[in-house]
């Protein structure tokens, strides 16, 4: 069994790794040509696909958001539709993807892009993150993938290839404890041509070959030049921060029917899924209802560590009050319409199904 080295972790010194430089990336992008993803933001640079690919891709796994990415391009194919766009329009093409905070900031970036760049993107990487919502790994994909400059990238499948390659064990929580990383990926981006290429390379070698778990470390095109597989550590590398546990939640929402049409509300600030429409979780007060509730079902959905069952009930109101700002008396095809959590879209066939 190897012995373990005692020293400082290598990535300490960007300059070893760019010597290395030539050979690492020729390697690594060869490989890229001959196994790369088919995905459809890969298709042309265009900075404004780039951009919205890589805002749906965080928090989000790629095979996922190949069909959302589709829709939503097709919806909104140049910066100047989605700036014309209403935010109502752009949160229904975003549903299903979650943190809906990143659709907002992509609407209110593509206004600015639009009024203030003529429609056009900048190139630099710090004057991209300049914009909402565009930090400093987006900014590099973007410098990288659209205008070939040498920027680096540093997300979870590339962090956890540079992290293996470099060896370098100690614990990752994000910010500063990045930073080594953040060099060593400085250090290898070709100076000359092929940034893009090799930025996408180390997403897919982590995607595809360095995984998390039981990674094909014989597939690696870096396996002779990784530090952690000659050492024997690749499965303590690399430290990352325990999961939060998960939180279990019981709650209750309510179908509240008025000769056919339903009560909807709208998220209020500090709520999750802020601005996208839903089913009450309590009945408001102003609402008078006859009988008991019915049930029309259980569904589960988890939301961030919370994993959570809610119980589905349906009660008819006797009035139907005028709607507050944030409320609605809509028939189903009508709720269809608007932009929804999911919950409240599995709800919508809940009650087509029991109640129509």
């Amino acid at each position: 069994m190897n012995k373990k080295r005692k020293q400082t972790p290598a990535c300490f010194d960007p300059a070893q790794w760019a010597a290395r430089r030539k050979s690492i990336s020729q390697v690594l992008i060869r490989w890229y040509h001959s196994i790369a993803r088919d995905l459809p933001w890969r298709h042309t640079p265009d900075p404004y696909r780039v951009w919205v690919s890589e805002i749906m891709l965080q928090q989000t796994q790629a095979e996922r958001v190949k069909d959302y990415f589709q829709r939503f391009v097709t919806r909104f194919p140049s910066v100047f539709d989605l700036a014309d766009a209403d935010e109502s329009v752009v949160l229904r093409h975003w549903e299903g993807l979650g943190y809906y905070r990143r659709a907002r900031q992509l609407h209110a970036t593509a206004k600015l892009i639009v009024s203030e760049h003529q429609g056009k993107f900048p190139q630099e990487a710090d004057a991209l993150r300049q914009l909402p919502g565009i930090g400093r790994y987006t900014a590099g994909a973007i410098a990288s993938i659209s205008f070939d400059l040498p920027e680096p990238i540093l997300e979870a499948n590339s962090r956890r290839v540079l992290a293996r390659l470099v060896q370098y064990d100690r614990p990752l929580l994000g910010n500063k404890s990045d930073e080594p990383l953040w060099d060593v990926a400085a250090a290898l981006v070709p100076r000359n041509g092929g940034a893009g290429e090799f930025n996408q390379a180390l997403m897919d070698l982590g995607s595809i070959v360095c995984t998390p778990v039981s990674p094909c470390c014989e597939k690696c095109p870096l396996a002779n030049q990784c530090e952690a597989y000659q050492l024997g550590v690749v499965d303590r590398i690399p430290n990352v921060a325990v999961r939060r546990s998960t939180k279990k939640v019981h709650e209750k929402a309510f179908v509240v029917v008025h000769k056919n049409k339903f009560l909807v509300v709208r998220r209020q600030p500090g709520e999750w899924w802020q601005g996208l429409w839903d089913f009450p979780r309590e009945i408001p007060k102003q609402i008078t209802v006859r009988g008991r509730p019915r049930s029309l079902g259980v569904i589960d959905y988890t939301v961030t560590n919370h994993k959570i069952t809610c119980q589905v009930s349906s009660i008819l109101a006797l009035q139907r009050p005028a709607a507050r700002r944030h409320q609605r008396w809509l028939s189903l095809p009508e709720i269809r319409k608007l932009p929804m959590t999911s919950p409240g879209r599995r709800i919508v066939l809940l009650a087509e199904k029991k109640l129509l």
